[in-house]
Parts: structure tokens; sequence; C-alpha cells
């Protein structure tokens, strides 16, 4: 349950709501009269800076409808990773989001990876997007091509224009094994292996290529769940951190590996004969209520 003015919660909480508050009731009739019209994608998809946040980041709501205040931008060019895509001003996450990033650039390098190509995280205040994700919302999720990062500076047209490669086998749901290679399931189970990840997405043929090479180790398995599309990078979706109390969890993912009839059902004509219709646009009165003044903050 969301914690409340009547509720006893942690400090971080108290603060937290009450700022929020502030910024809530400074906002008068202009929210009470926003709920239905715009759609909240337009409406957080205008902004290009990040909201104001005491005390650190702040992590609202879900994953797939949410905000995010106090977002950092993710430095284009790092330690092992090059940003792409940057038109989009989709480079912000959570401060637990940048060093997870961090983490997996250094890591991935020892592992013998020449870099990481980081697609989209967050927008500058969370929330819906105009175009690509229904998620992507409180900036705890990114995408991480599975095409190595060259080894120069890329210039900011080959940032918008870099084709990503697919490892699906053309015409086929398996994974094509020339362009799956073992270092790219390196680098899965990697992503995998660090503690804040919750999920990892993939294509169906991905995961089970990954199911057949994995060998006895197979634990991280569990994290890494088949989904339509994600066949040229892989979707990481990180755990709420311990002191966001606004934040909501998914439930973790099932037991076991994940590789027997939940996989098999991907192989089946059902999931492609008709693909998932489009949710309805959100507006945003479907938001947590703290997302109207996080949108509305200077």
């Amino acid at each position: 349950m969301a914690p409340s003015a009547g509720c006893d919660v942690s400090s971080r909480a108290r603060i937290l709501f009450a700022s929020l508050c502030v910024l809530c009731f400074g906002l008068g009739p202009a929210v009470a009269a926003m709920p239905d019209s715009p759609f909240a994608k337009e409406l957080f998809g205008s902004v290009t800076v990040p909201a104001p946040a005491e005390h650190g980041a702040h992590v609202i709501g879900s994953f797939a409808k949410g905000c995010l205040a106090g977002a950092v931008a993710l430095p284009v060019d790092g330690p092992g990773w090059q940003a792409v895509r940057l038109s989009r001003n989709r480079v912000w996450g959570h401060p637990a989001l940048i060093a997870f990033i961090g983490r997996l650039a250094a890591a991935a390098r020892e592992d013998g990876w020449p870099g990481l190509l980081v697609g989209d995280m967050a927008q500058p205040r969370g929330g819906p997007m105009r175009t690509g994700h229904a998620s992507h919302q409180i900036g705890l999720d990114v995408d991480i091509w599975l095409t190595p990062m060259p080894d120069r500076r890329l210039t900011l047209e080959e940032r918008e224009s870099l084709a990503p490669v697919s490892m699906i086998a053309d015409g086929k749901l398996t994974a094509d094994p020339a362009k799956l290679t073992q270092a790219r399931i390196a680098l899965l189970r990697r992503a995998a292996l660090d503690p804040a990840v919750a999920r990892i997405f993939v294509h169906p043929g991905i995961k089970q290529a990954l199911c057949r090479k994995a060998g006895p180790d197979r634990a991280w398995l569990a994290k890494i769940r088949p989904w339509w599309g994600h066949d040229t990078h892989f979707h990481v979706r990180l755990a709420c951190p311990a002191d966001e109390p606004f934040c909501r969890d998914q439930d973790p993912p099932p037991a076991g590996d994940g590789c027997g009839a939940e996989l098999a059902w991907w192989f089946t004509d059902e999931p492609w004969q008709k693909p998932p219709a489009p949710a309805k646009p959100l507006v945003l009165a479907d938001l947590p209520a703290e997302c109207a003044a996080v949108l509305q903050a200077p």
C-alpha cells in the first residue's frame, strides 16, 4: 500500500511525502484541471530537464505507471560505454541505474567485451514516453545493445544512425549461433548476476539459446525473461532500491530457470497470431498523484 500522511512510514518517506505535498498545494487548481487531457506521454515527453528533488532522487509508482524526481543523466561517454540515440533525451535514470551501468561496463570489459552501447533509459522526469516503450517510466530500466561498442568515439550522427544487429536468424524465431556468440552470452550472464537486477527482457529465441548453452550454472537464467522484440538489445530492469518507499516493485520471476513450458509457449503459434493490443494512452490522473507535482516542478 502506498504511504500516506496517516501511515507509519520511514523518515525518508515522510520527508518525500511532505516535499511533494508542498509542490502539490502550490499548484492549486491547475493540476485538477488536467486529469483527462492531454495524454501523459505528451506532458512528460515535452519536458527537457529533471525535476529538482531534496534528499536525492525519488522514484514514484511502477515501471509502467510512474515518474522520477531528481533524475541523473548518464554521461554520454564513460569508461566502457557510449550512449546512443541522444536526440530522444532518454539518458536519465535513478542513481542506482547509473551505478549499475558503470558496474556492468567495468565487469564486461574484464570479460573481454569491448564496451556497452547504451540505448533508452528514462526521460528527464520519467513518465510515459511518446514512442517505443510502455515501461522505462521510473528511471530503473535501460536498453543495452548486443552490438559491441566500437573502439573509437562515435560521432553524433553515428549515434543516431548506427543500426544494431539482430541475434535472430532471418525468418525464424531461433537465435543465429553465428551472432549470439559466447561473448554476448557472457554479457547477459554478467548483467543477470548483478544483485540489483530484477529482470532482463530478451527475444524468446535468445532465451532458448541461453537455456541450451548455460550448463549447470543456471540460477541466473530465472532473471532472463522472454518478450516480444528485444532481438537487438536486452532490457535490464532493476528492483526498487530499498530506500524508495514510493517505488512499486514487480513480483519476482517464477522459481526455476524458465526453460520449460513457459518458454515453449513462445514457440507455438499463439504468441504470434495477433500482436498484443497497444494499451490505451495514460492521462495524468492514471499516474500516482505525486507525479503531477513532479511534472509541474520548476
